[in-house]
């Protein structure tokens, strides 16, 4: 096409024509630009930030909430805003806490004029409010009258927050002088002097003219009748309970506590009790008779009991006669075992083995698995399901890493007792094998399921994630039942268990078969010299263990450490035999009675035992149990302290796991924890204080059971939050991330990175990531792009898997997205090898391609599975030997 030649002219035209376009152009562009500016302005405001707040329900009242979010968007720094936030509007109001994010610089901006004033009625409408004639200084007097009544409630509250602290102390005999207090006075001052200032700013605005002014609006105050200047400490103390938002309590107040909950104060402690639950009957549900409600041979499994209690009587429906998953939450003590004995009735009913007046057969697999947290608990379960099962000629099997099992003994097992990190290795292998012990499950209990907020959780989310998928792709159902103890978010435990609504049940403390009694003890003692702290604790378990023994009943000290069982029985023997009370209430020797007759039937045994120390304090009538111990030793500890041959028994938390030994009075001493993994001390979980707590009363002999808590008073207040609000529990699925893909990779489940993202969405992670974002690293911009977490979880698999390809475990195509297995990663599946014990021997080795035995075993001592033991000082002598005659390097 031939290009038409222009004249000067032309072209001067069209030149001037693309400037004035370009001019056009520019000047909508910053029309444009001030509207959205304008309209922006206009829009993130107080009238938009009202609105918006409108849908939240809130005990703050609406005006409240205005000014409680705009306090949080001045704070500095955007986890501080984030986390004032999430505490001002809760879980519930997560989606709005997302738009209100993205606007906390104009929110900030807001003047505190503007905000609304205290008693704004949400049926006014701003625009009408804007319409209408404003007097301004008008205004300006009744908001600066408001502020003086602020100013002089919160005064008030202060003021009763200070008397009450002092005043709870009166009358006794010891005063404890806290730093709490000392904060107290000092707020209540300073609200006093605040107070002062408002109101001399109002006189001097003319909103109150004299003092009658200030009287008759003090006693038409907002909140309540008569306002707040008149009332007493007690009703200042109860309306300001009622008005805070939950999570927000003091705990010195003792509404946050059961009532009846009573607080003592000695030299050197403080001690709070909080009564036993009273078991109503009447508002439990009906027990069902056992013959009544199950055929003959089903029966047979209780045999000895009549009938279901509350608890069991309240699930049977949905343990017996249905197949949906179960979550069960309750007290320990409440009866759990039993249920899982009805879903194994119903299970071996269900596939034929057990006769039944309805014929039904289930295709499913015919094994039940039962996961107990420890190997005790597994031996212990064993012993009770085989007493029950043997009549019915159902073999009951333990599998665990003390005891293997030949192909031939797995097979024919009807039940396989097991722990998490077995189970997994087995599933692990089993891959695509219909007859491969893996997938022969057709039940699957998992007790005590609440440890997926332990470092050995991700284990339990591998396993069910795994179950999850494997049922979805061969469309044949495995049941899930989860045993647990209360939980804060059961609920999404129950979602991460794919467990239906009809089989979800959680009983409170009045399900207990025996009422507990809890008494909480902080020492006040400012020393750091822990031997002084350890000699008043000793001091304070010598009381409670004496009070219990004079009162006649056995006494359970749990410790943290296994040297700590011997120090604790020696120091309880020293000051019993200064005060004079060994012979009389610790020793059973020559005593009338039970006691008396088991000192002589185990008095040769014990002092024939391999245990020093059991045969040591054996003649006080005290004795030691923990997971060093012969198992022997073990065993005879127990059945001497059963029949009431010891009186006081000092062992650690394995025995709270494991045996079921219950004692009348239980005492936890202390609660400092070492955690290796940090190198430092830290709190004993609050679910391993419930689980020790679980294992006071006895419900043959007592009414009911005694619990306490020996700790520091800082530690004491933080239990006792705990326990009114507890903490949701939380994943440890990310530590274990590329272990835990690895083993679906080797096994032929995830191929490549979508696949990895939808076995994510199958673990509780997923769960809690999805309720508690802020928790994982999810910014709330992220959480409004992306609410169903792909992206996220897509940035944790592609490191995880990167981290793999880099140690040769796996082969990652970055370009195509797929995970190819390598012989290094079956390996570690297989075995049970970390991934992080993997780079270390990589990272060794290349060095050092041919090492000598010396270097291989320093090479694998190295390995991260080792990471956390240590050489005891009894142990070194020990070692030297081995060095010295047996190790030939």
């Amino acid at each position: 096409i031939e290009v038409p030649k222009l004249s000067q002219m032309e072209c001067q035209n069209i030149s001037n024509a693309v400037d004035n376009l370009i001019h056009a152009l520019e000047e909508i562009l910053e029309l444009t630009k001030t509207e959205d500016e304008s309209k922006s302005s206009e829009v993130i405001g107080i009238k938009w930030l009202t609105g918006i707040l409108k849908a939240i329900p809130s005990e703050l009242g609406h005006a409240q909430l205005v000014r409680a979010v705009w306090s949080a968007a001045r704070l500095q720094g955007e986890v501080q805003q984030q986390g004032a936030l999430f505490d001002v509007l809760g879980e519930d109001g997560m989606e709005i806490m997302f738009q209100i994010a993205e606007h906390l610089p104009q929110i900030s901006s807001i003047s505190e004029s503007e905000l609304l004033p205290i008693g704004y009625d949400n049926n006014i409408s701003i625009d009408a409010t804007q319409s209408s004639y404003v007097d301004v200084e008008e205004e300006r007097r009744q908001y600066l009258l408001q502020e003086a009544q602020n100013a002089a409630q919160v005064a008030a509250i202060a003021k009763a927050e200070a008397e009450l602290a002092l005043g709870s102390r009166g009358g006794g005999t010891h005063t404890v002088s806290r730093k709490s207090d000392q904060r107290l006075q000092k707020a209540a001052k300073k609200a006093a002097k605040h107070a002062e200032q408002t109101l001399k700013a109002a006189k001097d605005a003319g909103a109150i003219v004299d003092e009658q002014d200030w009287i008759a609006f003090s006693q038409a105050g907002t909140i309540g009748t008569g306002g707040l200047m008149n009332r007493s400490t007690g009703e200042l103390q109860e309306l300001q309970q009622s008005l805070l938002p939950e999570g927000s309590r003091q705990l010195y107040d003792k509404k946050d506590l059961p009532s009846g909950t009573e607080r003592e104060y000695g030299e050197g402690y403080e001690k709070v009790t909080i009564p036993a639950t009273k078991r109503d009957e009447r508002k439990l549900h009906q027990r069902l008779s056992i013959a009544e409600i199950m055929s003959s041979e089903c029966a047979r499994l209780f045999e000895g009991t009549k009938s279901l209690n509350p608890m069991q009587s309240t699930v049977f429906e949905a343990a017996f006669n249905r197949r949906d998953n179960l979550l069960i939450c309750a007290p320990t003590g409440a009866g759990k075992t039993n249920v899982a004995l009805l879903t194994i009735a119903s299970h071996f009913r269900d596939v034929g083995l057990l006769s039944s007046d309805e014929t039904r057969i289930v295709e499913t697999g015919k094994k039940v698995v039962y996961i107990a947290p420890m190997k005790a608990l597994a031996q212990e379960v064993v012993e009770k399901f085989n007493s029950k099962l043997k009549p019915l000629r159902l073999i009951v099997r333990e599998l665990t890493g003390d005891m293997q099992l030949t192909k031939a003994e797995a097979d024919s097992a009807d039940i396989l007792v097991t722990t998490p990190e077995k189970w997994d290795v087995v599933t692990r292998k089993s891959g695509n094998d219909e007859n491969s012990l893996g997938n022969q499950c057709g039940l699957l209990i998992i007790d005590e399921v609440h440890l997926l907020a332990d470092e050995r959780g991700a284990v339990i989310e591998s396993v069910v994630a795994r179950l999850h998928r494997l049922v979805e792709s061969r469309q044949r159902q495995v049941r899930i039942v989860g045993l647990s103890a209360t939980l804060p978010n059961y609920r999404d435990v129950a979602e991460f268990l794919q467990v239906p609504s009809k089989g979800l049940f959680f009983f409170g403390p009045e399900h207990r078969p025996v009422p507990l009694q809890q008494q909480f003890i902080g020492t006040t003692t400012n020393t750091k010299d822990r031997w002084l702290k350890e000699k008043l604790m000793n001091e304070i378990c010598y009381e409670v263990v004496l009070d219990s023994l004079r009162r006649g009943y056995q006494v359970m000290v749990f410790v943290h450490s296994r040297k700590g069982t011997g120090e604790t029985a020696s120091a309880l023997a020293e000051k019993a035999q200064e005060d004079g009370e060994l012979e009389k209430h610790f020793v059973t020797k020559g005593k009338e009675g039970t006691s008396g007759d088991a000192h002589s039937r185990y008095a040769d045994r014990a002092t024939k035992s391999r245990n020093r120390e059991v045969s040591l304090h054996f003649p006080n009538g005290l004795g030691i149990h923990h997971a060093g111990m012969l198992r022997g030793d073990r065993k005879l500890t127990e059945q001497m302290f059963n029949d009431g041959a010891i009186k006081v028994l000092c062992c650690t938390a394995t025995l709270a796991w494991g045996v079921n030994l219950p004692a009348h009075t239980v005492i936890i001493k202390g609660t400092e924890v070492y955690n290796p993994e940090k190198g430092s001390m830290m709190d004993l979980s609050i679910l391993d204080v419930q689980q020790i707590f679980g294992r006071a009363g006895r419900p043959q002999f007592d009414s009911s059971g005694e619990s306490t808590l020996i700790t520091t008073h800082d530690a004491m207040q933080r239990y006792l939050d705990k326990l009114v609000r507890p903490v949701p529990i939380e994943s440890n699925f990310i530590k274990q991330l590329a272990d835990h893909l690895n083993a679906e990779v080797v096994g032929g489940t995830v191929t490549n990175i979508e696949e990895a993202i939808t076995w994510l969405s199958y673990t509780y992670l997923y769960v809690r990531m999805s309720r508690n974002p802020l928790a994982y690293g999810i910014s709330s911009d992220q959480y409004s792009d992306d609410p169903a977490l792909r992206n996220h979880c897509r940035e944790l698999i592609d490191t995880a898997a990167k981290f793999l390809d880099e140690n040769r475990m796996l082969r990652y195509h970055t370009d195509s997205g797929n995970l190819g297995i390598v012989d290094m990663g079956r390996v570690a599946a297989h075995f049970y090898i970390q991934a992080e014990s993997v780079s270390t021997f990589n990272e060794k080795l290349e060095s050092d391609t041919s090492p000598s035995d010396q270097k291989l075993a320093h090479l694998v001592c190295c390995a991260s599975e080792f990471k956390n033991v240590r050489i005891r000082q009894e142990e070194l002598n020990e070692v030297d030997e081995i060095i010295d005659k047996a190790c030939p390097l």
